[in-house]
């Protein structure tokens, strides 16, 4: 079987939206620690991690071997009607570590899903509809999440069971919080949200959605403190905040476990996914029990929480506390990043190196401008895999190379993907001046 008949099959039976990355897609067929190999033999450092969920790398041992366990017992699957111990212990695990006080957990099977949960939730409790959303954003394929998703890349339809009023990102390079001074962003954000209260809504919002850091947005985020800011706000009003998690829980920002640590506040609701289930599809919400049961009729999932995912995500999350990965984020991160900016201080096209910890992103433009420069961008994601590197893309332009490497990435690993990457941007950059 040849790559190019696989493809041939790919575009014969599915359909023309679901996207592949690289002019000659990747198969991939084996993986261990954070390298995986293709179907022509050929090793490839990921720094992309299946979209940040391939968190602790490939064929872990530990991870491994806890899903054999389940397997050897014949039960793959026997629906919440029954009591599932493994789905016990993880949902006691998150609700220790989320920060919530008399945390309730819900499993699901997706980011997507955890998000439409939470709306659910959140739209219950205060019997209302509306909801505040963020430009940019991203939180699902579903009509709900597609509905507060701020990004028209990734909305397909504009039917949508909710009202949504739309606040400011933490865009640093364009839009109107761009032209401030970093120290008076979180007033213009503040005084955004308060007039979009006053002139957009009925006035009983139920909710605001907001990732800490905006994942398909291109790792754009606002100022540490914002969703302080904007609680104060909130609170005045009886509005519920849902931080989605999805992208930048269990360690991966280094500096704290959760996203939204970073801004001094606790959310009443958070989303998580990806890295839980380390390729496992595994997912869920957790909240404030008052919140969390506001649900007024029979709900469940039927494979959220199921007894192998769960017996996986168990495994991760004791992985990630055993090995203290949030450390190794910073760790690791640190040697990323700060190897990318002294690398690119010189480059007018590379317009912001960004993020935290293990979650980077490189926004490509125009020299001299702030205009996106998408073709760069592609030039430079090519030209990472030529040298063996995976990396991803993103951002409301696409012009953003995106990094969410395995929480487990050594110090030498990260040393030789930021010598691909370095050497990736610096000759895409060089022939695209050739070519102008």
């Amino acid at each position: 079987m040849t790559s190019d008949d696989l493809l041939a099959r790919h575009r014969a039976v599915l359909p023309s939206w679901m996207p592949l990355y690289y002019a000659e897609p990747l198969e991939l067929v084996s993986g261990s620690g954070r390298r995986v190999t293709d179907a022509a033999g050929r090793t490839y450092l990921d720094f992309f991690g299946g979209v940040l969920t391939n968190m602790i790398g490939y064929d872990i041992p530990e991870i491994r071997e806890a899903v054999e366990r389940q397997v050897r017992t014949g039960i793959v699957h026997s629906s919440t009607l029954y009591l599932i111990r493994q789905q016990v212990e993880l949902a006691e695990k998150i609700a220790r570590v989320s920060g919530i006080p008399d945390a309730r957990v819900f499993f699901t099977n997706s980011g997507t899903e955890a998000n439409e949960a939470a709306l659910l939730v959140a739209t219950n409790h205060r019997r209302s509809h509306q909801v505040l959303a963020v430009r940019n954003s991203y939180h699902g394929r579903s009509y709900a999440a597609m509905g507060v998703t701020g990004n028209r890349g990734w909305s397909a339809s504009a039917l949508n069971p909710l009202q949504v009023a739309w606040l400011h990102s933490g865009e640093r390079l364009r839009g109107l919080l761009a032209r401030l001074d970093e120290s008076d962003r979180i007033d213009a954000a503040v005084e955004d949200l308060r007039e979009v209260l006053a002139t957009q809504t009925a006035g009983d919002v139920a909710c605001l959605i907001a990732e800490p850091i905006q994942g398909v947005g291109g790792f754009v985020h606002g100022p540490d403190g914002l969703f302080a800011a904007w609680k104060k706000v909130l609170d005045e009003h009886g509005i519920l905040l849902i931080s989605d998690e999805v992208q930048t829980g269990w360690g991966r920002t280094g500096e704290h476990f959760w996203g939204y640590e970073a801004h001094g506040v606790t959310p009443d609701l958070l989303t998580f996914a990806k890295g839980i289930g380390n390729g496992f599809a595994l997912a869920g919400v957790v909240g404030r029990a008052e919140v969390l049961e506001s649900v007024p009729a029979i709900s469940f999932s039927t494979y959220g929480g199921n007894p192998v995912s769960t017996a996986a995500g168990n495994a991760v999350v004791d992985y990630l506390l055993n090995h203290d990965l949030q450390a190794n984020a910073a760790r690791v991160g640190a040697i990323l990043g700060d190897g990318l900016r002294a690398a690119t201080a010189d480059l007018d096209s590379v317009a912001e190196v960004r993020g935290k910890g293990l979650m980077l992103g490189v926004e490509f433009v125009r020299p001299g401008t702030t205009e996106p420069d998408p073709t760069l961008t592609t030039r430079v994601f090519e030209a990472c895999r030529e040298g063996g590197l995976l990396v991803g893309k993103g951002g409301l332009h696409g012009n953003v190379v995106r990094m969410g490497p395995p929480l487990t990435l050594t110090e030498d690993e990260a040393r030789e993907g930021l010598a691909i990457l370095v050497e990736a941007i610096r000759s895409s950059v060089a022939a695209a001046e050739v070519i102008a």
